[in-house]
């Protein structure tokens, strides 16, 4: 899978789980302690997140870090 499609792909689950979460961007960047606008880039696939990004979003929205991975993506 291309890098871009698998960092979209990430970012479509996150906005998911945000949704789901009923948190808006601004609140869920607040929560993970992240700037807004990158947090809005993560969510559009536009940045290499980091491990340690995703930890702090997936606690931020309740979530479990390895739902945010595509079913197949190894």
């Amino acid at each position: 899978m291309p890098s871009d499609k698998f960092l979209a792909d990430i970012g479509k689950k996150i906005r998911s789980a945000r949704k789901a979460a009923g948190l808006s961007q601004e609140d869920a960047a607040i929560e993970a302690d992240l700037d807004r606008a990158y947090y809005g880039r993560i969510e559009r696939g536009q940045v290499n997140v980091s491990a340690l990004n995703l930890l702090k979003i997936a606690k931020a929205l309740k979530a479990d870090v390895g739902d945010f991975f595509p079913k197949g993506a190894a």
